[in-house]
């Protein structure tokens, strides 16, 4: 048992000076298993946000957050102007808060600066709601401006430091940790949280995201965020090495996932759905699935560009027609730019213009020597002979590229998915005999260090969950092993002490949830470790009292 308990602290503490597994093994393409599995968008979403009924302000933020504070969810806010959290503070909002943003204010929003933090954390059952103040029907994309978190991780800019666009710098616009990054920072917890009608235009051409990320490190927490009906881009990230799961763009005027500056994290499980009506104005900007450069003028500096997402599901504005008329400012699935290093494995990409963008001979140079790369896709019902797309002149083999990498092409989207093509009731999931439920494939040297560790192939453990997370009182324990074993199951914290055995003795094949009491941990991060002779497997638990 000395041995045993000396080797599984040895891991932990590898892991936590290293890099910890983030990505969940799949068969399946694509966000969401097949059913009977439920779809993770179940209950916390809200597909029809134009129609919700939100309760009238009763508390008004006007002023910067200087001290630790906490909104209620007894409590309707209305942020009135830009509101920065500032000198080192944390918000905390509890489960079921609406925070409501005034249209009437300039650039209402919510701003976490460098060094404070954010704990949004909701629950499935009680989603906190950023919103737009205006009527049920007289909602609009730019009502307000939208969620800003910046941290201190490294970006590629001059020195390491940026500022947030469209706003005028300052100290609380910055974002990057400069010549002393901490790839590791914490901006907070972000769980179960809704965005809507963000994207006030600050100056032409310079609309706020829906939810953006400035240099924001790895110890933040951020899962299950829907951006809907934004003005800009749902969701992008400036340098920085968050991690990033469970993520929808629903219906937003431009990009659904852009990555600049440097950004390094890893992001599984993302859903975007795009609205044949509403994409950018194509003589400013074009809109895509995913936009990727290393920065703004497509420069060699590093860290470059090279975040890595799986498990993707995105529903481009022919939603199954390809003879449809669509907003004139739409174009890809994804347009891969400016030297990115970006790398996209086991995702859908249905019913785009043009599917996948290498643009540019530094993009084609990566893509060739394995630096960028789309491996395992599926791409179906883009407009004949546009599902690969160079530049005019070049001379870069991207079909033979795209059909080394085990991608698929398929000249219909139907077939793929069960109803992905209804707003208010759909179904995500793949439909009997879909290309993808099978193709996934997690071998690639680009997972390495990456995937939830199966150190021997005899055995093999599956989907260590920890549910709710970040937890309160009592948090689940979730996974599956493939045969009987001898398992102990314990739980560590940050610096590597052991601080709780869950389990200790035999296991039976199949599923098993392990209930562990947390009501006497402390605030902060803790690891959970799976042993057994064959495997050693762990994975991240957030306390927040």
């Amino acid at each position: 048992m000395k041995r045993i308990y000396k080797t599984a602290l040895f891991a932990i503490m590898s892991n936590i000076a290293l890099a910890q597994p983030f990505f969940v093994a799949t068969t399946y393409r694509g966000a969401f298993a097949p059913a009977p599995t439920a779809m993770w968008t179940d209950n916390w979403t809200n597909w029809d946000p134009q129609n919700a009924v939100y309760p009238s302000p009763t508390v008004t933020i006007s002023s910067n957050i200087t001290v630790n504070t906490t909104w209620t969810s007894g409590n309707v806010y209305l942020l009135q102007g830009q509101i920065y959290v500032k000198s080192g503070s944390t918000l905390t909002i509890q489960p079921g808060t609406v925070i409501l943003g005034d249209k009437a204010s300039t650039g209402a929003g919510l701003f976490i600066t460098k060094g404070s933090k954010i704990m949004a954390v909701g629950t499935a059952a009680q989603p906190i709601v950023f919103t737009s103040n205006q009527a049920v029907g007289a909602r609009a994309l730019g009502d307000w401006g939208g969620v800003i978190l910046m941290g201190k991780a490294a970006n590629n800019q001059p020195g390491g430091i940026a500022n947030i666009e469209g706003i005028a710098p300052s100290a609380d616009t910055e974002f990057g940790g400069g010549t002393s990054a901490d790839d590791n920072d914490n901006s907070g917890v972000m769980q179960y949280v809704r965005i809507e009608w963000g994207g006030y235009v600050y100056a032409p051409s310079k609309e706020i995201n829906g939810l953006t990320f400035g240099s924001v490190g790895s110890g933040t927490t951020i899962d299950h965020i829907q951006v809907s009906f934004a003005n800009d881009d749902a969701f992008e990230w400036f340098g920085g090495t968050v991690n990033c799961g469970y993520l929808v763009s629903y219906r937003n005027l431009d990009d659904d996932f852009d990555t600049d500056f440097g950004f390094r994290g890893n992001i599984q499980f993302g859903l975007s759905v795009r609205d044949a009506n509403l994409a950018d104005n194509p003589s400013v900007s074009t809109s895509e699935g995913f936009e990727s450069d290393n920065d703004g003028s497509g420069s060699t500096a590093t860290p470059q560009t090279a975040a890595i997402f799986s498990n993707m599901t995105l529903i481009g504005p022919y939603r199954g027609n390809t003879a449809a008329t669509i907003a004139t400012g739409y174009r890809r699935g994804a347009r891969l730019r400016r030297n990115t290093g970006l790398k996209i494995y086991n995702s859908i990409f249905m019913d785009h213009k043009t599917g996948i963008h290498i643009d540019g001979a530094l993009c084609e140079a990566n893509a060739t020597n394995g630096v960028l790369k789309f491996k395992n896709n599926i791409l179906a019902g883009n407009t004949s002979g546009k599902v690969c797309e160079v530049n005019a002149g070049s001379t870069f083999a991207i079909r033979t590229w795209f059909g080394a990498n085990a991608n698929d092409s398929l000249a219909s989207s139907s077939g793929v998915l069960t109803t992905p093509y209804s707003y208010t009731s759909p179904d995500y999931r793949p439909v009997t005999g879909s290309l993808a439920l099978t193709g996934g494939d997690f071998s690639d040297s680009g997972f390495a260090g990456l995937v939830a560790g199966i150190e021997n192939n005899s055995m093999d453990v599956n989907s260590l969950v920890v549910y709710p997370n970040p937890v309160h009182d009592a948090a689940n324990v979730i996974f599956n092993i493939n045969r009987a074993a001898k398992v102990t199951v314990t739980i560590y914290d940050i610096t590597g002490k052991l601080v709780a055995n869950v389990y200790n003795g035999e296991m039976n094949s199949g599923k098993t949830i392990l209930t562990i009491n947390t009501s006497n941990f402390n605030t902060g991060i803790y690891y959970i470790n799976f042993l057994s002779n064959e495997i050693n497997k762990t994975t991240k638990m957030v306390v927040v009292k």
